[in-house]
């Protein structure tokens, strides 16, 4: 029975492509580098500040990114102050959530983005307290794909792994779903496609945040948990 699911932030609850680009476009041409465009984010978000400065950096030319330091802190303080540029959740998601509690499934965010920051988008776009826990990337619990942070969630909330879908949009989700034995749950209305993520180990994949009752239905049939 499945009493729990966890959903990735960027690219799974939060259309967050155009902050992360604001921000980091803002900071690549600080240091002397031309901006991307934004659908290019889709593939340098998900796993991380660090590796999304990497990925900016290589992209821009520097492939020993001897940058990194500097642009990574300049990113830092932009996205510090306008995480929330452009943000909102995707049709649909506030519905799904919304059956999920009426169904007594509990309810957390685990992402790769900063915690702090983390938490500010959560709590913007839902409403402070609306899921059971919100965890970001923080220097204690090792960045998605580790499993760290979801079994620490699995812990909070009081379920065994077998008893949570993990839900997210790219390899890393998977991966981290795998990881944490929980059952993965791909999305398609975030920033990568069907072939990554089927193989990357989905265990289910969803055009639209609805079918996630039917795969909720798929093990525990129209029953509500108490």
């Amino acid at each position: 029975m499945i009493k729990a699911a966890i959903f990735d932030l960027d690219g799974t609850l939060g259309d967050t492509v155009e902050s992360i680009a604001y921000s980091a476009n803002r900071a690549l041409q600080d240091i002397g580098y031309p901006p991307f465009p934004v659908e290019r984010y889709k593939y340098y978000a998900g796993d991380g500040v660090d590796e999304l400065i990497r990925r900016c950096l290589r992209d821009a030319g520097d492939v020993e990114c001897s940058k990194f330091e500097k642009l990574r802190s300049i990113y830092r303080d932009y996205f510090s102050r306008d995480c929330m540029y452009h943000v909102k959740p995707f049709d649909g998601i506030c519905d799904m959530l919304l059956e999920l509690k009426k169904r007594g499934i509990r309810i957390a965010v685990l992402s790769n983005k900063p915690h702090a920051q983390s938490v500010d988008v959560v709590e913007s776009l839902f409403g402070k307290g609306y899921f059971d826990w919100i965890q970001g990337q923080t220097e204690k619990i090792r960045r998605k794909p580790a499993p760290d942070g979801a079994l620490a969630i699995a812990e909070k909330l009081g379920v065994q792994t077998e008893e949570c879908l993990y839900v997210g949009d790219t390899n890393t989700d998977m991966q981290t779903g795998n990881a944490a034995h929980m059952h993965p749950v791909g999305v398609l209305w975030g920033f990568r496609e069907r072939k990554e993520i089927e193989e990357n180990g989905s265990e289910f994949v969803i055009e639209v945040p609805s079918e996630l009752i039917s795969v909720l239905e798929r093990f525990n049939g129209g029953r509500h948990y108490d």
